[in-house]
């Protein structure tokens, strides 16, 4: 089984066989050759979202509840730009929550099972950084949608 070595130079990789010896072949001159191709590289970001969908219930969580606010906000009639507002802040969540699942398996990566301060931080700041945007998420959608949502349900003056 050969195993990818990077080289000293961004542009090359060394494959080293199971002998020890480095057999290379030049594979990328710019990153966007990684995947090899475009449909490559779609494929790959639909298999980290089918991962985090899978495997990650927050994830599951935080779409559910954007699914649920855009038809709410669509049922209420939103305005297009305020409709847009609710799916950007949605996909904010949703963009640090992918993110904090990747900053977890890096690290978990890097040091295995030990336990290191320094991971600790890593993992408890990329969770902060879902939770202040699922809270700021959360604020803007009630200020999008309670005063359409109380209007429509006659319970606020017209």
């Amino acid at each position: 089984m050969a195993l990818p070595v990077p080289d000293s130079q961004p542009t090359q990789l060394h494959e080293v066989g199971v002998d020890g010896h480095r057999r290379g072949r030049r594979l990328r001159v710019g990153a966007w050759k990684i995947a090899g191709d475009l449909p490559s590289s779609f494929r790959y970001a639909a298999q980290g979202l089918a991962y985090g969908f899978a495997s990650q219930r927050n994830f599951r969580i935080h779409v559910f509840m954007g699914v649920v606010a855009f038809c709410l906000g669509l049922w209420l009639h939103l305005s297009p730009d305020r409709l847009a507002v609710l799916v950007l802040t949605v996909a904010a969540v949703l963009v640090l929550e992918l993110l904090n699942t990747a900053t977890e398996a890096v690290v978990d990566l890097a040091i295995g099972r030990k336990f290191h301060p320094l991971a600790r931080i890593a993992k408890d700041c990329a969770a902060a950084a879902v939770l202040v945007a699922a809270l700021s998420s959360l604020l803007i959608a009630l200020l999008l949608l309670l005063p359409p949502l109380l209007q429509r349900l006659g319970l606020l003056g017209r």
